[in-house]
């Protein structure tokens, strides 16, 4: 049975936590509400998310101030903020939001659909990622326990089995990429595919690091 990814919704209004869950149920992932920054980053010590979906205007702590505390902690730093907002002071306001560590900003109100699929963009980047650290840790594991012995072969099978599926992964990356390359690109979609890029990247790193000679015990990235 697949596990389902986490996604944080973070809103000090009731309302708008029941139509973001409205929205996102079609995913069928597992929805964790938070009224308040300091009730997301609680939720954050314990569970691992594949997305936040962080309200800007908030009593207390707001949006920004909660996303920079997401940033400064190395567990969340990496986890895809998208804000939500229902005001829009141009520019500087919007800048302000992806200087935060915001991977989108997105004005209130959207459209349900688009919505659903930027988050659905960052769930399955999360269970890819999720699935070829699983598989690096077990290929690493046989690695430290064959030794000389017959398992080297079946070892490296996986080896070339998981280093194609990131390949795969990453092909489709640069593709993005290319699309990107037109200057008509909006910023949100510039910043995702820089995301993404960061996080092959890693990925690449910690398998190269698996290939023979380079030591099996190399530390995997813990958060994807």
């Amino acid at each position: 049975m697949v596990q389902k990814a986490k996604i944080l919704l973070v809103d000090d209004r009731p309302e708008n936590l029941l139509a973001l869950e409205a929205i996102l149920s079609a995913l069928d992932q597992t929805l964790v509400r938070a009224s308040s920054g300091e009730e997301a980053l609680k939720a954050l010590l314990t569970d691992d998310f594949a997305v936040i979906l962080l309200d800007v205007q908030m009593p207390g702590m707001d949006g920004f101030e909660t996303a920079a505390h997401i940033k400064r902690r190395e567990r969340t730093r990496d986890i895809p903020i998208i804000f939500l907002t229902a005001i829009n002071h141009g520019p500087h306001h919007t800048f302000r939001g992806y200087a935060a560590g915001a991977v989108d900003y997105i004005s209130k109100p959207f459209d349900p659909w688009v919505l659903r699929a930027k988050v659905s963009v960052f769930v399955e980047l999360y269970m890819k990622n999720c699935k070829l650290r699983e598989q690096a840790a077990l290929l690493r594991l046989q690695l430290e326990g064959s030794g000389e012995g017959g398992h080297g072969k079946e070892s490296a099978g996986l080896l070339a089995e998981l280093s194609a599926r990131l390949a795969a992964v990453e092909e489709q990356a640069e593709a993005l990429s290319k699309q990107l390359d037109d200057d008509s690109a909006d910023a949100a979609a510039v910043a995702t595919a820089a995301h993404l890029e960061r996080k092959l990247t890693g990925l690449r790193r910690a398998l190269d690091a698996l290939e023979p000679g380079t030591g099996a015990a190399s530390t995997l990235p813990a958060q994807g």
